[in-house]
């Protein structure tokens, strides 16, 4: 008996101190796998966000002349403008309500599409928008919504020959309107790709039991559907959080008088940092861009937490 116990405890020493040496070999691997990442991270990433934020606080024409300090001139600057306040504003509408609508139609077409027979042929079709480029997504929508006498586009041609009068659907004032519906079409095929993911796991066994207990298709959605995908729902809503953040080309195609950049009551984020950058007036203000680009890190970053805390729960098991 002792002999016994002699041989096991070596054994199990000796297995101890062959997972320890592979685990001392796992540690002298992690670095050369990981440092040229890192590296990249730090190249690519990491320093050019120190290097805005730097710039943030300076005077700079982009060449020539070196940076010059002027505190935070740029951002009250920025703050007092009517066409940093309009791009503020339109792309908060994007993200919240584009959002809204997007989620709202991907989650009925996920449930639409779970029975439907060739539902995989439809979410090959619906996310399609998703692989045209978004300068050609918005020449496309520009023919669509022109407005010309004479030359109406698509949208116009059925409104009038349906009684109706022709709309200027891509003046300033409605440009907004136009490409958050625009960002919805074009959008949803994506969510409702990944949602149909996320659905598909679901035991069908869930369904089929609430069906014979009667429940309607809204119950059935609340109480199975939702909570059962709701840790995607809060990696699309991520998603979407920074994709609306840095719309431009959509913007800039739709709203654009064909020259420089679209009205001030259509910009975005995005086009107010390409305005600083390139200089609609004269000399470029790499300084004030940069002071964007800070704010834009700033409001995706809160948007981001606020968001990943509001759909923090717990993970259910099936």
């Amino acid at each position: 008996m002792a002999t016994l116990t002699t041989t096991t405890a070596a054994r199990a020493q000796g297995a101890r101190a062959a997972g320890g040496a592979h685990l001392r070999r796992k540690r002298r691997l992690f670095w050369p796998f990981a440092a040229p990442a890192l590296v990249l991270y730090l190249a690519f990433l990491v320093l050019p966000t120190i290097g805005t934020v730097v710039l943030s606080f300076t005077s700079w024409a982009g060449a020539g002349d070196t940076p010059k300090p002027n505190g935070v001139t740029n951002y009250t600057q920025m703050w007092a403008s009517d066409s940093f306040q309009y791009a503020f504003r339109n792309t908060l509408v994007y993200v919240f309500a584009g959002g809204v609508g997007t989620f709202a139609l991907a989650f009925l077409f996920t449930m639409v599409l779970r029975d439907m027979r060739g539902g995989k042929v439809v979410r090959a079709i619906l996310f399609f928008p998703n692989i045209v480029a978004p300068v050609a997504l918005g020449m496309f929508l520009g023919f669509v919504f022109k407005y010309q006498p004479g030359k109406q586009g698509l949208a116009n041609y059925v409104l009038e020959h349906a009684g109706a009068d022709a709309a200027k659907f891509l003046a300033p004032a409605n440009v907004t309107g136009v490409v958050t519906a625009s960002l919805i079409w074009a959008s949803s095929g994506f969510y409702i790709t990944i949602l149909m993911a996320a659905v598909d796991r679901i035991p069908p066994y869930l369904y089929e039991d609430a069906e014979l207990g009667g429940a309607s298709p809204w119950q059935k959605f609340r109480n199975i559907t939702l909570p059962m995908t709701w840790d995607v729902v809060g990696v699309a809503g991520v998603l979407w959080t920074i994709n609306a953040l840095k719309i431009f080309e959509l913007v800039f195609v739709l709203a654009g008088p064909g020259t420089y950049a679209p009205p001030n009551q259509a910009w975005t984020l995005g086009i107010y940092v390409f305005d600083r950058t390139f200089g609609s007036n004269g000399t470029p203000d790499f300084g004030a861009a940069c002071a964007c680009a800070v704010a834009m890190i700033a409001l995706v970053s809160i948007l981001v937490v606020l968001l990943r805390r509001v759909m923090r729960r717990d993970a259910i098991q099936f």
